[in-house]
């Protein structure tokens, strides 16, 4: 994705504070090799001693964050943020956050923030501008209906086998479409994502494949009578990931980094995303 995606799929249950802050002490999110930073809240160069910093832009939506406050902890994202913190070792009590818009995110020059969480995909040309964590998403391919079609009752890669789909061509999208539905017809393609939209609404395909935060979008904010059947399961190919941005050559990167790996490979983000995208976001996967 080349821009943040928005939403309006309103506010969802609190808990992601609870869980973040459950994560395992600061000692575990271990520098990488020849980092001299301690990963503690007592030898992080942060911007305010002894806390963290963390930007995100304003509005800020659901499902990624809830009622435009990241500090509550609602949303994927904002419980990401909170559990890369705590692993850290920095409590809830710890965090601040600050508005910083998408652009400037991404620009070269110092940042008011110690990292920034805001649906960043992790490309050559950012990385050399900003510093990226190791990657806390892989974004996933959602299948997008209109409502009360036989698409939309779908509950698995099978059920839309014999339907007509649609997708961008030369996408993520196309490519998984292929590969997790094996569709019987060949599908329809489009040079962009609003001929898609137009061509499901005009019901020429029963389905269109976006990425998860574009379908998000697409049905929260213009397409009224579209809902998100589900999501694909994750394809061979190389998958476009989202990434904590920081400063370049910020002595913080490898201990985020660090802190992020723990977080998945102990099943953390995986449970987040469960929670926030699949369950609260009613998006699960096709099987």
């Amino acid at each position: 994705m080349t821009s943040r995606p928005l939403s309006a799929l309103g506010a969802f249950a609190a808990g992601a504070v609870l869980l973040a802050t459950a994560c395992s002490p600061a000692e575990e999110a271990a520098p990488d090799a020849g980092s001299t930073v301690e990963c503690t809240p007592e030898g992080l160069p942060t911007l305010t001693a002894g806390e963290l910093t963390i930007g995100t832009d304003s509005p800020a939506y659901p499902p990624w964050f809830s009622d435009d406050d990241p500090s509550n902890g609602e949303g994927f994202e904002a419980a990401v943020a909170y559990a890369v913190a705590a692993e850290l070792g920095y409590g809830a009590d710890r965090v601040t956050w600050t508005t910083v818009p998408f652009n400037s995110a991404i620009q070269p020059g110092p940042k008011e923030f110690d990292f920034d969480i805001n649906q960043f995909s992790i490309t050559e040309e950012r990385a050399r501008a900003v510093d990226f964590s190791s990657p806390y998403y892989d974004v996933r391919q959602a299948v997008v209906a209109l409502a009360g079609s036989e698409a939309a009752d779908a509950a698995s890669t099978a059920d839309l086998a014999g339907l007509t789909i649609g997708a961008q061509v030369g996408t993520t999208s196309y490519d998984t479409l292929l590969e997790a539905v094996d569709p019987e017809a060949e599908p329809l393609v489009y040079n962009n994502n609003d001929d898609a939209k137009q061509a499901l609404e005009n019901g020429q395909v029963d389905a269109v494949v976006f990425d998860l935060p574009t379908a998000f979008y697409i049905t929260a904010a213009e397409l009224e009578d579209a809902v998100i059947v589900g999501q694909l399961p994750l394809g061979e190919e190389s998958t476009e990931q989202f990434g904590l941005v920081l400063d370049l050559d910020s002595p913080l990167t490898d201990c985020v980094g660090s802190a992020v790996d723990s977080l998945r490979e102990r099943g953390v983000l995986a449970e987040l995303e469960q929670e926030w995208l699949a369950e609260a976001a009613d998006a699960p996967e096709l099987g």
